[in-house]
């Protein structure tokens, strides 16, 4: 029952019930309570206490844990009242509730920080259920209240445990430095540490890292790295944990150098970094362009059998490509390769686009192969960026070839891939061979606002010939997208002082019962009359009038 609830599978589990039935076994209080926590697990809160009501009818009393079953329920659903009721009747049923039952109810009350109501079930405790709170009730509160970054009310009941009697050690005194570290509370944290050696406890690792953490966190690295000395001067041994910490906050403060230094000698300090810590120094070299410091360590890292994701690989083979040093770039991602790092096609293509910006086209395609060899498969946006780069440089039958394999290979286009191709062979005035691309490519495909980026682009670049021609591609569908394409054409026209060409565009919109922009038509209007088109002029605004638009009385 409790395999298949872990699997999702309630059905399955409480069909287990029927089978035993079925079987002639009869179910037993424990055989229950496993059906109760599988509902409850699975969100089915009514159907426990209806299963409950079930167990009491047929004679079997409901135990303790039934009824924390219930009361975890009830919290997990946030009616905290509800299940402190439930606690308040159990004594009438015969059932006394224990530590576990108020416990439940007071780990959700201390998350959401009701500290008088944690203290009420605390005194109810003791008086109607004849409970004892003892210190690990308090340090289960501590912890609790830590783990929700409540640190203040925390450091409250552990000052309360001591005058009860209770000695305060250090694990529940960790876990409020902890909380007051994760918030930046650094006076706070280092106050108490100091406290905690006062009063004869002495601070762990654990309990250093968090500080040291805390203040790499805020920027105040030169007191991590004291309190790093402070802990060899009693005893304690700082962990690779502790060595990550203080290094990381050293590369966020611009001192990856010395985060750098710290790892060579760190075998003579008795530590072994980590693929964390190597990553952490990597990425701070990375960050203040230390880009061959950077790659030294990565060398270093795999060295050591710490394989650096292909995120962090794609990370310094950007930063090396920007600053131009592209055939770096290659070389390093070629030796990641070679020490078995899952090198992607994302890597190749920063590189392929480190090649392109430098326009070195050759070393680009070459590279292309080298990811067939790999069997690295490119995707469309390795594609793209050399279709790009190769249109820009005015070799379009290689950017045309190099399109129809991308799309024999079974990769569709992109937006991406369609505004580039459309705006380099509209640059260069390749209407035809666009045309035909663009024939292939919306079979694989669809984009359907292809033809007005077309149009549009043509205005751009002054080719209002090919706009003209291309305008019943685009008029077919009649959308607003159409609309705003008629616009821009128009607008075209109306620049280069083509007046009726512009006024024919808006009458093939009406014609497709599209309504021109009317500021855009008056304007046209009036430049139709200042050109003595009159007739045109007038016929302009009447169709605005047919179909019930209004106009300007001029």
């Amino acid at each position: 029952m409790l395999s298949y609830s872990r699997a999702g599978k309630v059905r399955d589990a409480l069909r287990i019930l029927t089978l035993m039935q079925m079987a002639g076994v009869d179910p037993d209080l424990s055989v229950c309570n496993t059906v109760i926590k599988v509902l409850i697990e699975n969100e089915r809160l009514e159907k426990a206490f209806k299963f409950m009501e079930r167990m009491q009818i047929v004679g079997m009393m409901p135990d303790v844990i039934t009824y924390n079953c219930l009361i975890k329920g009830l919290c997990d659903v946030h009616r905290v009242q509800d299940a402190v009721e439930l606690i308040d009747i159990m004594p009438a049923k015969d059932c006394s509730p224990d530590k576990i039952s108020y416990y439940t109810v007071m780990d959700f009350l201390c998350k959401d920080k009701r500290i008088q109501e944690v203290k009420d079930m605390m005194e109810k405790m003791v008086r109607y259920s004849k409970l004892v709170v003892d210190q690990v009730t308090y340090n289960h509160l501590i912890h609790v209240l830590s783990k929700h970054g409540h640190g203040d009310e925390a450091l409250e009941f552990s000052r309360e445990s001591e005058r009860m009697g209770f000695r305060i050690d250090t694990v529940r005194a960790s876990a409020i430095v902890h909380s007051f570290c994760k918030v930046g509370k650094m006076d706070k944290a280092k106050e108490l540490v100091q406290e905690m050696f006062a009063k004869g406890c002495i601070p762990d690792v654990v309990t250093y890292t968090a500080v040291i953490n805390g203040f790499c966190r805020v920027g105040k690295v030169d007191q991590a790295q004291k309190l790093l000395q402070q802990m060899y001067r009693h005893g304690l041994k700082p962990n690779t944990v502790t060595y990550t910490a203080l290094l990381t906050g050293l590369c966020r403060n611009g001192n990856s150098l010395e985060a750098k230094k710290m790892i060579d000698v760190s075998e003579e300090n008795w530590w072994v970094p980590n693929a964390i810590t190597y990553g952490a120094v990597m990425h701070g070299l990375r960050r203040e362009n230390k880009l061959s410091e950077a790659c030294d360590v990565a060398r270093e890292m795999m060295k050591k059998g710490f394989l650096p994701t292909p995120v962090d690989i794609n990370l310094l083979l950007q930063s090396l490509c920007h600053e131009g040093r592209v055939d770096e770039a290659k070389k390093f991602m070629e030796e990641c390769l070679n020490k078995g790092c899952a090198i992607n096609v994302v890597n190749f293509t920063t590189v392929i686009h480190g090649f392109c910006r430098r326009d070195k086209l050759e070393a680009a395609l070459s590279l292309l192969e080298d990811m067939y060899l790999s069997n690295k498969h490119p995707d469309v946006f390795t594609y793209t960026t050399l279709i790009d780069s190769l249109a820009k440089k005015g070799r379009i039958e290689e950017a045309t070839e190099l399109a129809v394999n991308m799309l024999k290979r079974g990769l569709l286009p992109t937006a991406a891939t369609y505004r580039t191709v459309i705006h380099r062979y509209c640059e260069l005035g390749r209407v035809e061979e666009l045309l035909l691309l663009l024939e292939k490519m919306l079979l694989r495909q669809n984009c359907r606002t292809a033809y007005n980026q077309v149009i549009e682009k043509l205005c751009i670049f002054g080719n209002l010939e090919a706009a003209q021609n291309l305008l019943g591609k685009v008029l077919r569908t009649a959308s607003k997208e159409d609309a705003n394409t008629c616009h821009v054409l128009m607008q075209s026209y109306m620049s280069g002082g083509f007046a009726l060409s512009a006024y024919i565009v808006a009458c093939r919109m009406f014609r497709r019962n599209l309504i021109p922009d009317s500021k855009l038509c008056e304007r046209l209007s009036k430049r139709l009359a200042t050109e003595g088109k009159k007739e045109e002029a007038d016929k302009l605004m009447l169709l605005f009038v047919e179909r019930g638009c209004a106009v300007a009385q001029s």
